[in-house]
C-alpha cells in the first residue's frame, strides 16, 4: 500500500511525472488523515470524567472511524489501479471500424470502473464526516479545533474526489449512466457542505472570543 511508506515518499510520488498518485489518492489520503484527527480526538475524550455521559457514543465513534480510516488508506491503492485500464483503453488502436469498436467497449466499461471508485470515496468520507460531527459537539475541548480541521480536510477531499467522477462521466458514451453517477456525487458535495458548515460554525464558536 502507498501509505505503507514514510510520508515523504507518498509526497514524491505525488509531485513527480507518474500518472499514480493523483489527485484521487491524495483525496483518499487527506481523507484518512481527516479521519486519523478525529480519532485524536475521542482518544483525548474517553476515560475522562467531564466527558462521561458521551463515553459509549465517543467509543462507538472512535471504532467507526478507525474502519473508515484503513478503508480510506485501502481507497488511496484502489484509486491507482482503476486509473491503469483507463490508461490502456486510451491507447487501444482505432484504424480500423472493427478498433474502434473494441476501443469504445473497452474505454466505456474502463471510464465506468474509474467513476465509481471516487464515489465510493465520497460515500467513505461522508461517513467520516458524521463522526467528526459528533466529536465536534461531545469530544474534548482542548482538541476541539483538530475535529475543525478534520472537517475542512474531509470537505477537501471530498469534493476533490468529485472531480475524478466529473472527468470520466463525461467522457461516457452512456450519457444515463453518467448522470446517474454525477447525481449520486452532486447529492454527496451537498450534503458534505452541510456537515462542513455546521461543525465548522461549532467549533468556531467554541474557540474563538
Amino acid at each position: 500500500m502507498m501509505l505503507e511508506n514514510k510520508a515523504t515518499v507518498f509526497i514524491e510520488d505525488l509531485s513527480s511525472g507518474k500518472p499514480v498518485p493523483g489527485g484521487g489518492g491524495a483525496c483518499a489520503a487527506v481523507g484518512a488523515f481527516a479521519a486519523a484527527l478525529g480519532m485524536m480526538v475521542a482518544n483525548l475524550t474517553v476515560g475522562k470524567k467531564r466527558y462521561a455521559e458521551a463515553e459509549a457514543e465517543i467509543r462507538g465513534t472512535m471504532a467507526r472511524l478507525e474502519e473508515l480510516k484503513n478503508r480510506l488508506i485501502v481507497l488511496t491503492d484502489k484509486d491507482a489501479e482503476c486509473f491503469e485500464p483507463l490508461s490502456r483503453a486510451y491507447g487501444l488502436p482505432r484504424e480500423t471500424e472493427e478498433e474502434k469498436d473494441v476501443r469504445e467497449r473497452v474505454l466505456e466499461k474502463a471510464l465506468y470502473e474509474a467513476s465509481i471508485v471516487p464515489v465510493e470515496l465520497m460515500g467513505t468520507i461522508l461517513e467520516t464526516m458524521k463522526c467528526l460531527e459528533v466529536l465536534g459537539e461531545k469530544g474534548s475541548r482542548i482538541a476541539v479545533s483538530d475535529a475543525g480541521v478534520g472537517i475542512l480536510f474531509a470537505q477537501a477531499a471530498l469534493e476533490g474526489a468529485s472531480l475524478n467522477v466529473f472527468i470520466n462521466t463525461k467522457m461516457m458514451k452512456d450519457r444515463a449512466q453518467a448522470r446517474e453517477l454525477n447525481q449520486k456525487a452532486d447529492s454527496m458535495i451537498r450534503e458534505g457542505r452541510a456537515y462542513r458548515d455546521r461543525v465548522y460554525a461549532g467549533v468556531l464558536g467554541k474557540i474563538r472570543t
